[in-house]
């Protein structure tokens, strides 16, 4: 085995598992991360949820309440999303202006934007935050998982290159 080699695989092995360790120590990081910013919020799963009364502090949890959020918008708006709701309701009895006199109606005063519009605005943000917290969550454990195996590979590379500067009667070649 020529020097070069047996620097090259020291060299690889300490990468491997210096990477290793810091990946895991990056998802570990990150996940607690994500549950301490999820706790400070203390938002709490309603009763028709999948979590009921538990405080949604993991990205589990959080995509569960995200899912939550948008039935109960649903159930106000009667089932309609953001893009099938008028732009504006009259302020008198709150019924739908067409979308061809919305602008009119809101310049003159006699109509309002549509409030329903606005509570879907609020759940699509809650819910993008929520489901990425979730998605932040599978990165650390993907992290995790990744720095794991990097420290294996590392270790079991450290290992074959240290047995085979070891092997009895192999001869230098530089």
């Amino acid at each position: 085995m020529t020097r070069v080699t047996r620097i090259g695989g020291l060299v690889a092995s300490i990468i491997l598992i210096a990477f290793g360790i810091g990946a895991i120590y990056s998802g570990i990081d990150g996940r607690d991360r994500i549950h301490e910013d999820l706790a400070a919020e203390q938002i709490v799963g309603t009763p028709d949820s999948s979590i009921p009364n538990e405080k949604v502090d993991t990205g589990k949890e959080a995509e569960a309440f995200a899912e939550v959020t948008r039935k109960h918008v649903l159930e106000a708006t009667q089932g309609k999303v953001y893009a099938e709701l008028p732009r504006a309701v009259y302020k008198k009895d709150n019924t739908p202006v067409p979308d061809e006199q919305a602008e009119a109606a809101l310049k003159s005063g006699e109509a309002m934007n549509n409030p329903l519009r606005d509570l879907w605005l609020n759940q699509i943000s809650l819910s993008t935050a929520l489901n990425t917290a979730y998605f932040a969550e599978s990165v650390s454990t993907f992290a995790i998982v990744m720095g794991v195996a990097m420290l294996l590979s590392g270790i079991g590379f450290l290992i074959l290159t240290l047995r085979l500067l070891t092997v009895p009667g192999r001869r230098e070649d530089g």
